[in-house]
Formats: C-alpha cells, sequence, structure tokens
C-alpha cells in the first residue's frame, strides 16, 4: 500500500537526498549561479549545464526538467522564483506558479517524490515567511488535485531558514 501524501521539512543538502526529482533554485537563463543553483549545478556535473543551455531559459514562474546527471535524484526541475521588489509587483503569483509548475512536472512525470529548496528567498530577497505560506499553500492544493508526487519535501539548509517553513506547515 503506498504511504499517505505528506509534505515533510528536512534540513540538510539538496543535493544529496533519495527523492524522485529535486527543484532548482533556477534564473531565467538556466545557468549555473550562486546559492543552492550553484551547488546543484557542481554536484550533478558538467552534462546539466549543456543540457539547461540547449533548453534556451525558462521564463519567471515556470519550470524546465533536465535528468539529474551526479546526484541521487533521477530528475532535476528547474523552478524560476521572482526577484523581490516589495511584493506590488506579482511576486506572491509568480512564486505560487513557480511551485505549480514543477509540482505539475511531477505529476505528469508520475513522480513519487520531489525536494524543493526555498524558492526566491536567497539573492532574489523574497521575505522567507511569506515565501514559506506561499510553498507551503500551493504543496497543499495540488496533493489535494493530483495523485503524484506522494511526498513533497521543503528543504532547508539550517534550523533558522527551516523555521518559517515550520510555522506555515503547522498553520491551519
Amino acid at each position: 500500500m503506498a504511504p499517505e501524501p505528506a509534505i515533510v521539512i528536512e534540513i540538510g543538502d539538496i543535493t544529496r537526498l533519495k527523492v524522485t526529482a529535486i527543484v532548482n533554485a533556477a534564473n531565467e537563463r538556466l545557468a549555473p549561479g550562486g546559492g543552492v543553483c550553484g551547488a546543484i549545478f557542481r554536484a550533478a556535473g558538467a552534462g546539466l549545464a549543456a543540457e539547461c543551455q540547449a533548453l534556451g531559459g525558462c521564463p519567471t514562474g515556470e519550470a524546465r526538467i533536465t535528468g539529474g546527471y551526479n546526484l541521487p535524484a533521477k530528475w532535476i526541475v528547474h523552478a524560476v522564483g521572482p526577484v523581490w521588489h516589495g511584493g506590488g509587483e506579482g511576486e506572491p503569483e509568480l512564486l505560487a506558479n513557480c511551485y505549480r509548475n514543477a509540482l505539475k512536472i511531477a505529476s505528469d512525470y508520475g513522480m513519487d517524490s520531489i525536494a524543493f529548496p526555498a524558492i526566491s528567498t536567497g539573492i532574489f530577497g523574497y521575505p522567507p515567511d511569506k515565501a514559506a505560506r506561499i510553498a507551503v499553500a500551493a504543496c497543499r492544493e495540488h496533493m489535494k488535485a493530483h495523485e503524484f508526487p506522494r511526498r513533497i519535501v521543503l528543504v532547508a539548509f539550517d534550523e533558522k531558514q527551516a523555521e518559517p517553513l515550520k510555522a506555515a506547515l503547522t498553520a491551519s
């Protein structure tokens, strides 16, 4: 019997997780960047940059899929979150779409599990508490309507980054 659908929080290195796919907090060029994006490109190896270049980019709020290369995950879903400009330039909807589109890919591919970093909260400057509420809401919305993925992991690199995720997950 399949496990009950779940949204869980893990603290650690997203590149080492044993999930079907990890999500890269990507830029529109799908190029190696800093933070989690840079770590994913380094861990995956040279083939990832070539595949991303062939995709020709990805608009903000959308997502694309590549192979996982040297990662334990079979797939990488590249989701482009918005840069925070104060919240009045459509950032909440763009961030929600980022999660929705990544989850749609996971569902379309029948992925059992997917792990997300805290998209847009690093150099893109999105307030972590606001981003966490959007992430959890988008994940819950998807799980109510779709069979896959059965397990969504929200990954924080430390306890401080996990706090807003835990608060959003425990809120009703």
